[in-house]
């Protein structure tokens, strides 16, 4: 007969199997339930950009949110956007005309900042075009400002070059392109080194009022001209990685308002970006609660005031876009980011599926362990019946001897097997009263052996008989 392995028999491992399923469930559940932790590269270090993303890990880290983030600050904004390229961080701040990770995609745009030429109104400079031949300073505030202007002057034709000595006239196509730092401009105005002055930056900041004010300065009625770049839209769809922009009227204040209508001019946009493999979960929790948390933010980062949801019309123009956005930030935005059960939805079926087997699995065992404790059993009683016959027949002591030797194995056999485990109250007693019939015969036939007399065919042992009761149920 085939019989099971041991330590299968046992019931001390069905529950240790047990103890390790739901030990396993457990960490299933923990490890699902932990919060994702997202690297971002910043740059540059000193920068808004790595100010408010700061405080935002923070602030989740307080709140205990589902994500959280640890920020890697950089020396440049191209060295974040690269870390994001090579896939050491998840997230990353992007200034697309400077380097353009392609595998980016955009959450938010962090702030704009626009191309601002600003000139004396005497100089009669109105729009780009116009600057043919004339020499343009430029307040540079990042290496990328220069290739900026150098790429939108191809855009015309024009082609940039140093700036003549003093009395020296530009030929037609060509546009001088001189450095200026924040302090230079109302001299090089006044000394007549530069005609206009462009600097790259929110409207809004500090950088372009201030350059506003440096050119107000350098004109002698105190009027200025803020130069329009009227072919936005067709600059970015040659140049996609740039984008069109609109400065208010009134922008920078005064009586009569500066400007005093709304002007056309194309500009660059921070983005925070996410590789593509990112979950969109948690691209969604990320998006949401920076937005959400936008008023908590600004006391300690005052550029999320200028934070704003990229441009899209429907769901797939914004994923397929040239600067496509995140399909987690696009769930957010329209408003329809997963349930808890539609991101874990896989597991739960797997789960349900799985778990219906093993729980078959698991009866199947307990009904196998039931049948072969009762089959153990049986063995042992089918024989201790056969002894019986064989004592009525045994003629010699030694066979009697031999039979008592195997009776002496087979109770210690039964008495391990019903420490070690359950073992059925009815099999238990039949066991008892075979056992007592047994030891009963041995004594009946030694008697006889020395008689030479019959066998006494006495009853069974009162204790024995009073332990069984084969028609009644064994829990009784």
């Amino acid at each position: 007969m085939h019989v099971m392995p041991a330590f299968l028999l046992k019931r001390e491992w069905l529950l240790v199997a047990l103890g390790l399923g739901f030990a396993v469930l457990a960490a299933a559940v923990v490890y699902l339930s932990r919060p994702t932790v997202l690297t971002v590269a910043v740059g540059p270090r000193d920068g808004a950009e790595a100010q408010l993303l700061e405080t935002y890990a923070q602030a989740l880290k307080r709140a205990r949110e589902d994500v959280r983030l640890n920020v890697r600050t950089y020396d440049d904004v191209r060295d974040s956007a690269a870390a994001l390229q090579a896939g050491s961080a998840d997230l990353a701040v992007v200034r697309p005309d400077v380097f353009l990770p392609d595998n980016g995609l955009t959450l938010a745009l962090l702030h704009e900042e626009t191309l601002l030429i600003a000139t004396p109104e005497a100089s009669e400079i109105e729009s780009f075009p116009d600057l043919a031949t004339k020499r343009l300073g430029i307040v540079e505030r990042h290496a990328a400002d220069r290739p900026f202007v150098t790429n939108l002057l191809g855009f015309y034709d024009f082609t940039a070059v140093p700036a003549p000595e003093p009395g020296h006239t530009l030929t037609a196509g060509h546009i001088a392109l001189v450095p200026l730092k924040p302090g230079e401009v109302t001299a090089a105005l006044l000394a007549g080194t530069v005609d206009a002055v462009a600097v790259i930056a929110a409207p809004t900041s500090k950088a372009a009022i201030s350059t506003v004010r440096a050119v107000e300065m350098a004109s002698h009625e105190k009027k200025i001209t803020i130069v329009s770049v009227p072919d936005g839209d067709a600059i970015v769809q040659r140049m996609p990685e740039l984008q069109s922009a609109t400065i208010p009227a009134g922008t920078f204040g005064g009586r009569p308002k500066r400007p005093d209508e709304d002007v056309k001019t194309v500009g660059a946009s921070y983005r925070l970006m996410a590789r593509g493999g990112v979950s969109r979960y948690s691209v969604a929790s990320v998006t949401q609660h920076l937005f959400e948390w936008r008023s908590k933010l600004a006391p300690s980062a005052p550029i999320a005031n200028l934070m704003k949801a990229p441009d899209f019309e429907t769901s797939v123009a914004a994923t397929s876009a040239r600067l496509p956005n995140h399909p987690g930030a696009v769930d957010y935005f329209e408003r329809e980011q997963q349930t808890l059960f539609e991101r874990y939805e896989d597991y739960v079926y797997l789960l349900a599926f799985f778990g219906g087997t093993i729980g078959s699995g698991i009866a199947w065992l307990g009904q196998r362990l039931a049948r072969q404790r009762r089959e153990r059993v049986d063995v042992v009683l089918d024989r201790l019946l056969d002894i019986l016959r064989d004592i009525r027949s045994a003629t010699t002591r030694e066979q009697l001897d031999g039979l008592v030797r195997e009776t002496d194995d087979l109770v210690t056999d039964v008495v391990q097997h019903a420490r070690e485990r359950n073992v059925d109250t009815r099999a238990m007693n039949a066991l008892i009263l075979a056992i007592d019939a047994v030891h009963g015969a041995i004594a009946d036939a030694r008697r006889s052996l020395v008689t030479g007399a019959e066998p006494e065919r006495r009853p069974l042992r009162t204790r024995s008989a009073r332990l069984l009761r084969l028609d009644r149920p064994a829990a009784e």
